[in-house]
């Protein structure tokens, strides 16, 4: 094992929990205690805040520092750093510039054969929904460590709604218990302490005021899986990721011309010129629009 790779992996194991003895980093390393305090002293001098821990039997432990110091990450881990930065333009949270100029810096000082494999993983990210307001990174920020700190928060609500445009901006209490990115936009889950209820809030219509209010005991939310909940929520469902008027037909069209276009709905193959479509809508409308825009002769199966 090289110095360089010892030294990564020495960092890696620092990284993974709080405090190492010496003796078990001298042993996961195959390496002699001497060693371990001559490595230690490199990533000191590169940047790395490590304290000598004490106790019988001597150890170390990575602490946070107040600047980011070189970093060093194996093969894989740089892979995944350069396509999780080349996605983030889309992920309107305000650091697309920022992501593509880090992706350049990664990119030149990637060794040759690592640039090959980037180059082979290529792919442009497109926007889920164009022109959505974008969300600044300190409001995320502010969410996220409200969120994590157990603190209410106070803003003021666009939601959007036609009938909500009267009042403009809403003053909104909540409990925030979950920050999540779908579909190009950044969403709040939290409770809602005026209306007693759990309640989704788009981050690029909040503003939110100062300063957060006191600390509350966390709740488990609905079913106890929030990509679940947004899920559900997102069909306008409150019995979990289902929709809330569901049905099945056979329509008189191949199931290969079908497929494409049935959303998360299934279509079961019963012969060159026919199949059967499960699928589901926010209301018997939608769903009799959703199948009727497959211009088919159609079979209700159900509901009656």
């Amino acid at each position: 094992m090289t110095t360089t790779s010892r030294l990564l992996r020495l960092l890696s194991l620092l990284q993974t929990r709080r405090d190492w003895p010496g003796a078990v980093l001298a042993e996961r390393l195959g390496i002699s205690h001497r060693t371990v305090r001559r490595d230690v002293d490199r990533l000191r001098e590169m940047g790395y805040r490590i304290q000598a821990t004490m106790g019988p039997d001597g150890g170390y432990r990575l602490d946070a520092g107040s600047e980011l110091p070189p970093l060093l990450f194996d093969d894989d881990q740089v892979l995944a750093l350069a396509v999780a930065l080349g996605a983030a333009s889309v992920t309107g949270a305000g650091i697309q510039e920022a992501a593509l100029q880090a992706l350049t810096t990664v990119r030149q000082v990637m060794p040759s054969r690592l640039r090959l494999r980037l180059d082979a993983l290529e792919f442009t990210a497109i926007a889920h929904r164009p022109g959505d307001a974008r969300v600044e990174p300190e409001v995320l920020i502010a969410l996220s460590t409200a969120t994590r700190a157990h603190e209410v928060l106070r803003f003021d609500y666009d939601s959007g709604r036609p009938d909500d445009a009267a009042q403009g901006k809403v003053a909104r209490r909540v409990e925030p218990h979950h920050l999540v990115v779908a579909g190009g936009r950044w969403y709040l889950v939290a409770w809602d302490l005026d209306r007693d209820a759990w309640r989704t809030f788009r981050a690029d219509r909040l503003w939110l005021r100062t300063p957060n209010g006191p600390r509350f005991a966390p709740r488990e939310i609905p079913g106890g899986d929030v990509a679940a909940f947004i899920a559900a929520r997102f069909k306008g469902s409150d019995h979990g990721d289902r929709w809330p008027c569901r049905g099945t037909v056979v329509l008189h069209r191949p199931a290969a011309e079908v497929l494409p276009f049935t959303g998360d709905g299934t279509v079961e193959d019963l012969g060159p010129r026919q199949c059967r479509l499960h699928a589901g809508a926010w209301s018997w409308i939608a769903l009799a629009a959703l199948i009727n825009r497959f211009d088919a002769d159609i079979d209700v199966v159900g509901p009656p």
